[in-house]
């Protein structure tokens, strides 16, 4: 058919008439369409949940914020400017940098260690692996009073431990030094943290072949070869997509810090989220409060799309 229409075209000197669009070519482009049509629910409500706050609070920031009336009055950048050029500011976000990085950093570790631990096979493994994640489950309310009692310096568990065993000669308060307060609040996140990464790389791990480890290991691959060619490409998308989850939830993150230290003592322990929330509710200046915020988005937008970028390329290797 198709070789008698393109000679009829040579000889005649006439185009050959295009085809008409067949069946599987219509079925495609509904099936282009179908996955837009199944996403639309759950894109209105990010647009409202997610979308509405962020586009408000980017406007508030721009205004001068009644607390009594409601009114606003457009000030420009002058929020922007006030917030930047406080002496705090810096540090502030050098404290912030510590809080993200460093916790997840550490969790990262953690969990890497743990999930490797339990993807091996002992006895009661079903109930380790169900034990880790109390504290990922424990609301943050409860876990910031659980640790607010075992530091505390006079009827503390681990003041009593350390007392005991002879590693320090009197208590000490972790949560009201400015030494050890940033330090410590650190370490309850990562706490609570550690098991999410576990849990998500345990599940990865069991993904990997047994047959690719067994064909390393006749290659001549030990322990560490076969964790590093063959265990660690296969786990790694699930490491990258949790440490970037890990690392939004933990900047703005506020709970464990506002109960535990309120930012202090001073502002030893004070995060941009927490600045943004004590300036907004604490001092009802509801435009620098917003300020703070869009800055905060702007610096982690920004490490995002280098994390992203840079993580793309790792993968593509």
């Amino acid at each position: 058919m198709a070789s008698s229409t393109l000679t009829e075209a040579v000889v005649t000197g006439r185009p050959a008439p295009r085809r008409p669009v067949t069946r599987p070519r219509q079925r495609a482009r509904r099936g282009s369409v179908a996955p837009l049509v199944l996403l639309a629910p759950a894109i209105a409500l990010v647009a409202v949940f997610a979308g509405y706050p962020l586009v408000r609070s980017i406007w508030f920031s721009f205004n001068d914020v009644s607390v009594f009336t409601g009114v606003l009055e457009f000030v420009g950048f002058q929020n922007f400017a006030s917030v930047i050029g406080t002496a705090e500011f810096l540090p502030t976000l050098g404290r912030t940098a510590i809080w993200t990085f460093g916790a997840v950093s550490l969790q990262l570790i953690g969990g890497l260690s743990l999930a490797l631990m339990l993807n091996n096979r002992f006895p009661l493994r079903g109930v380790y692996r169900g034990l880790i994640m109390i504290p990922w489950a424990t609301p943050s309310v409860l876990v910031a009073l659980m640790w607010k009692w075992i530091l505390d310096p006079n009827n503390g568990v681990l003041n009593q431990w350390l007392l005991n065993a002879g590693v320090i000669d009197a208590p000490i308060e972790f949560l009201s030094q400015n030494s050890t307060a940033l330090p410590t609040l650190v370490m309850i996140d990562v706490w609570q943290g550690i098991p999410l990464f576990a849990i998500m790389i345990l599940a990865a791990l069991q993904s990997v072949s047994g047959e690719l480890k067994e064909s390393a290991q006749i290659d001549g691959c030990g322990p560490v070869g076969v964790f590093r060619h063959v265990v660690l490409p296969a786990i790694l998308p699930t490491i990258l997509i949790t440490t970037l989850l890990r690392l939004i939830w933990t900047s703005n993150y506020v709970d464990l810090i506002f109960i535990l230290t309120g930012g202090g003592p001073g502002t030893s322990s004070t995060t941009l989220a927490l600045e943004s929330y004590l300036t907004t509710y604490k001092a009802s200046d509801f435009g620098a409060g917003a300020a703070y915020a869009v800055i905060q988005a702007l610096f982690l937008a920004v490490f995002i799309a280098l994390y992203v970028r840079l993580t793309r390329k790792d993968t593509t290797r």
